[in-house]
């Protein structure tokens, strides 16, 4: 069980966050300036410290550039801005329109939805032609994602992941942001006939059917009903819209719980209610009225936080999965602090990266709504942050390309490098990894600094004028 440190305050982490930055800016020119020894492709993961692509899907793509935008926010180099900028115009058109893949709102809102909100923030200046552009990637992107849609026996629905329209992934709830986006812009999602698409809906069902079939209550579902475990994917029979069994990619199996897959609902069910949190009360009457939807969300962001916070080890670094089997040879690893370079199972540093996130913004709505659970959440996101800015997380080491180190993209498939005398894969980083660090690190320095709040929707009253 994660050591909550209830002391602890932003401010007491500026000094880290402010070294994490200026490792941040030597990691992001270097991958930069490795792009061509990769041939263009888009880097994934490291190995022996160097960034390498991974074909599968070029989902890490709007993580790439979006660090850069990151960069920009947090220390104002307007480099880093023209940068991420450049790369936005020239790489990114792709994934707008790309049919193929549920990740929009990791590649699309990371790079568009980033410019779009500074500008919206005022922290760039208003362009007319910059803002038309950002905003209608945006609209596509959240209805190019939206239309990989699959209904369910219970009259709901939900987006379907890469693997087909069978296949309903964990992950899915945190690119959501991609179909907000197009909501707050206004957007009509059109459909066969005309048929308008109301795109909150479709996010509030796709939420409801992850809430229901991806996460676990200790209700009496099956044998494995420990409350807040997630199973990586959801598996429907496509005939009649029934739900047939959990299962897992990069998990260990569907009965256990892929650390990651928990950390994308952590922070992507707290994340949609503060979106909701702006939105009016009638758009919400198609789908129960808010208090119905926010329950179902809060109920799910609980239980997913609750149970990470109990089985992940004291530093809040969990290992990649909570059922890998060499874990049983650690004896008692959650009372004590994750081992990244023991000789059985490696850690998810990326989990911690995301789920630190996910802690604080549960702490947000919470505190929003007077709940005096919101302190421990929030004392919890800092202790897992702290740990992750600070040895043997944090790579200063300008020779290496990885930011955050002891990341793990697919134990299954054996896609992760073991160096030379480890028996695991540790030591490498990712490109989620490094760009959620810094997204967490991004929205603690604001805390602490008394700056605007951070979300990806950035300030809705200058956004909804423009649409």
């Amino acid at each position: 069980m994660i050591a909550v440190d209830d002391t602890i305050t932003p401010a007491d982490l500026l000094p880290d966050i402010q070294q994490m930055w200026e490792a941040s800016a030597v990691k992001i020119d270097a991958i930069a300036a490795s792009t061509p020894q990769r041939d263009g492709k888009t880097p994934v993961f490291t190995v022996a410290g160097k960034y390498q692509p991974q074909g599968w899907t070029e989902w890490t793509q709007g993580f790439e550039f979006g660090s850069a935008i990151l960069q920009f926010d947090a220390t104002g180099d307007e480099r880093f801005l023209e940068f991420g900028r450049r790369a936005t115009v020239d790489k990114m058109a792709p994934h707008v329109t790309h049919f193929g893949v549920h990740d929009h709102g990791f590649n699309n809102v990371s790079t568009y939805g980033a410019l779009l909100r500074l500008m919206n923030e005022g922290v760039l200046q208003e362009d007319a032609w910059q803002r038309d552009f950002y905003e209608l990637a945006l609209k596509a992107s959240g209805w190019a994602q939206a239309n990989r849609w699959s209904t369910t026996a219970d009259g709901g629905g939900y987006i379907y992941s890469f693997n087909g329209p069978h296949s309903l992934f964990v992950d899915t709830i945190r690119s959501c942001r991609a179909l907000a986006w197009s909501h707050q812009l206004g957007h009509a999602a059109m459909g066969e006939r005309d048929e308008r698409i109301d795109l909150l809906e479709r996010i509030v069902q796709h939420g409801s059917a992850t809430a229901a079939y991806n996460v676990w209550y200790g209700e009496g579902r099956d044998a494995y009903d420990i409350r807040g475990r997630t199973a990586h994917e959801a598996i429907f029979n496509r005939n009649n819209g029934d739900f047939r069994c959990p299962s897992s990619q990069q998990g260990y199996s569907p009965f256990s719980t892929w650390t990651r897959g928990l950390a994308w609902a952590m922070v992507g069910f707290p994340e949609q209610l503060e979106w909701f949190a702006t939105r009016p009360d009638e758009e919400f009457a198609s789908v129960g009225g808010r208090a119905a939807v926010e329950e179902l969300f809060l109920k799910a962001a609980r239980a997913t936080c609750d149970f990470y916070i109990e089985h992940t080890p004291t530093c809040g670094v969990p290992y990649w999965d909570t059922g890998a089997p060499g874990l049983a040879k650690l004896g008692d690893y959650l009372d004590r602090p994750a081992e990244p370079h023991n000789d059985h199972e490696p850690v998810d540093s990326s989990a911690a990266a995301i789920a630190a996130q996910g802690l604080l913004r549960l702490a947000g709505v919470l505190k929003a709504r007077g709940d005096a659970d919101a302190a421990r959440y929030h004392a919890a996101g800092l202790t897992v942050l702290r740990t992750l800015l600070a040895e043997p997380y944090l790579s200063t080491d300008g020779g290496h390309e990885g930011l955050l180190l002891h990341s793990i993209y697919h134990r299954p498939n054996a896609w992760d490098y073991t160096p030379p005398g480890s028996k695991i894969p540790c030591g490498e980083a990712c490109m989620w990894g490094d760009y959620h660090l810094r997204e967490v690190a991004l929205l603690v320095q604001r805390m602490a600094q008394g700056q605007p709040y951070y979300t990806f929707f950035g300030p809705v009253a200058a956004a909804g004028a423009s649409a």
